[in-house]
This record gives C-alpha cells, sequence and structure tokens, in this order.
C-alpha cells in the first residue's frame, strides 16, 4: 500500500483553489504510519546524525519517533513566544505577510548534524527559516526530509539553490 493513497485531498481549504494535503488520515493508519516512519528511518539509519529538528507542528510528529528510532536528540522548531528558555529568532516572509520561528539556544551544538522534519514542502520558507536558524548556531544540515512535496510551488528547487539536500516519501504534482 503506497503511502500516497493514504492522504487525503481536501479540495478549496484553506481558500478556494488550494488542494489541501491532509497527512492527518496517513497518520491514523497504523501501516502507514509505521512504513512512514520505517522508511526515514531506513534512509538515516547509517548516516551521522546528531539532532534531528522538527518544524511545528507536525514536523513533531514525525521527526520525533525518528529521532528515538535513530538514537538522536530531538530539537523543536517552534512558533515565536512558544519556546519557555532562551531563543533566537529567524523572521520570513510569506505569501502574505511574515512569519517568525524560534529554536532554543542550547538546541544545537557547533558541529552538530541535524535532519530537518516536516510534513509538507510546498513554497520551503518555513524549512528555509529552519535552516538558517540551525546554521546560525553552527549546526550542519544532513538533509531537510518531508512526508509530501508539492513540487509544483517550488520549495525543493529553492531549497536545492542554497546547496541543501531535499528528501520526500511521496509528492503531488499539479492541480
Amino acid at each position: 500500500m503506497p503511502i500516497k493513497s493514504l492522504i487525503r485531498t481536501v479540495p478549496h481549504y484553506p481558500k478556494q483553489g488550494i488542494m489541501f494535503r491532509d497527512f492527518t488520515t496517513l497518520l491514523k493508519d497504523p501501516v502507514g504510519l509505521r512504513m512512514t516512519i520505517d522508511e526515514l528511518v531506513k534512509r538515516y539509519a547509517d548516516q551521522k546524525i546528531d539532532k534531528v529538528a522538527g518544524i511545528e507542528s507536525r514536523g513533531f510528529i514525525v521527526g520525533t519517533p525518528l529521532a528515538y528510532l535513530l538514537g538522536v536528540g530531538f530539537v523543536p522548531i517552534r512558533k515565536k513566544g512558544k519556546l519557555p528558555a532562551e531563543t533566537i529568532a529567524h523572521e520570513y516572509d510569506l505569501e502574505y505577510g511574515s512569519d517568525c520561528i524560534e529554536i532554543h539556544t542550547d538546541a544545537i551544538q557547533e558541529g552538530d548534524r541535524v535532519l530537518v522534519v516536516d510534513d509538507l514542502l510546498a513554497t520551503g520558507g518555513t524549512a528555509e527559516a529552519a535552516v538558517t536558524l540551525i546554521s546560525k548556531m553552527g549546526g550542519e544540515i544532513v538533509e531537510c526530509a518531508f512526508v509530501i512535496d508539492l513540487p509544483d510551488i517550488g520549495g525543493r528547487q529553492r531549497l536545492e539553490q542554497q546547496g541543501y539536500q531535499v528528501f520526500a516519501l511521496t509528492e503531488f504534482e499539479g492541480d
């Protein structure tokens, strides 16, 4: 059973013309969830990784069990104001406005090899902000991993043009 077949498409959400790729249907399926995590573990088991950094909030769902099974630490990257200790922040532009993400200042050590994880890659803006934060702290990005890539939107190209490796378990082209 392919992972892609377990991802629901919700037309016109959150606005008219958007085909929202909802991976909660993948998560609720025990076989699909196991396949998702197992495929990521298989990809990264033989690579030197010190930390898995998950982007709020769906990156936590995939990143935490991945970190556990790889035997490494998990680092949350959160929206501004959600982390309790000292943080560094990075503001980035969205299609309409801007957003800001933060990471604890003690989350990444100089030279840490970090795998960045999220559920979906669209424009790449949030992932780009995450790798910027990690790099500012002296971390080295191993790869940016996603469950879903929307290649027509350009996020993969955006990250690869900056020299980052990108991996996705599945992709949805067009519509």
